[in-house]
């Protein structure tokens, strides 16, 4: 491994620099699992014929409002649904369906495939559910509800997108060409410019970027970066790292679930973009 290959890893590392970073994983596992278990909706609901291509949908007391997607991370290479059910409790609970899909891992597929495979699931729940829908992610989840925000990745249900909130996401793949993950992930050239989102035109539904204030550097630049390219909203939630920024999705009454289900902007961010 080369000194720069070294600097990029530990540059986009998390685990070493958040605090009993090594539980979480587990803590994650069995709080889905409660959920899951309580939940009313359906679970490993196939959406195309491979073996990861499978989507849970949670169900809200009465008619849904609409439907909210979101979609996990892992950096393409690791995790999937089963991971994050709990996340689906602050949607629910304020009255929306909430699908969350599985999809396909790098070297298997290359990040381009992921994305188009997504829309598949993403159109998949748009049609058990009426209304608007709504786009969210996580870190690489993040950076796939951006592409889908963007015009050229096929999604039939695109009219009805109604927001687009990537969490803590990667916007600009050119740096992961430097890591070690590449060897996965095999990002080119090509690709880096294809499915970087900061290299596309801002979409035409409202987006609205949140992460967290304690996060690596990286991950700040990250959201940065899209928000200025974009011209949209930026939240730096004070305090959160990578692994607990998402926990606000547990909490209907939260600031990301009114930024999620309402569209509410952060009084402490201060314009299109931009945030302290």
């Amino acid at each position: 491994m080369t000194d720069a290959v070294h600097a990029m890893d530990r540059a986009y590392e998390n685990t070493a620099f958040i605090p009993q970073g090594d539980s979480y994983p587990a803590r994650w596992a069995a709080a889905a699992e409660d959920f899951r278990a309580g939940a009313a909706g359906w679970v490993d609901a196939p959406y195309g014929a491979g073996e990861r291509e499978r989507v849970d949908l949670f169900l809200p007391e009465g008619s849904p409002r609409g439907l909210v997607v979101f979609v996990h991370g892992g950096y393409w290479i690791a995790t999937d649904k089963s991971l994050w059910s709990h996340l689906a409790a602050g949607a629910v609970a304020a009255g929306w369906a909430v699908a969350l899909p599985s999809y396909d891992l790098c070297p298997a597929i290359r990040i381009a495939g992921i994305v188009r495979q997504v829309a598949r699931a993403v159109d998949h729940a748009a049609g058990l559910v009426a209304g608007p829908v709504i786009l969210t992610g996580h870190s690489a989840g993040g950076h796939i509800v951006a592409r889908l925000a963007c015009g050229d990745v096929p999604l039939a249900c695109r009219e009805r997108l109604e927001r687009v909130v990537p969490i803590s996401p990667l916007s600009d793949l050119r740096s992961l060409r430097e890591t070690s993950m590449n060897a996965d992930l095999r990002i080119d050239v090509e690709e880096a410019q294809a499915e970087s989102p900061v290299f596309h035109a801002p979409p035409a539904v409202p987006v609205h970027v949140v992460v967290g204030g304690a996060e690596r550097p990286v991950f700040l630049d990250q959201a940065r970066w899209l928000g200025d390219a974009w011209g949209v909203p930026v939240t730096v939630v004070p305090g959160r790292h990578h692994f607990d920024v998402i926990e606000g999705l547990e909490d209907a009454g939260s600031e990301l679930c009114r930024i999620l289900s309402d569209g509410d902007v952060n009084s402490g961010q201060d314009g299109a973009g931009a945030a302290r």
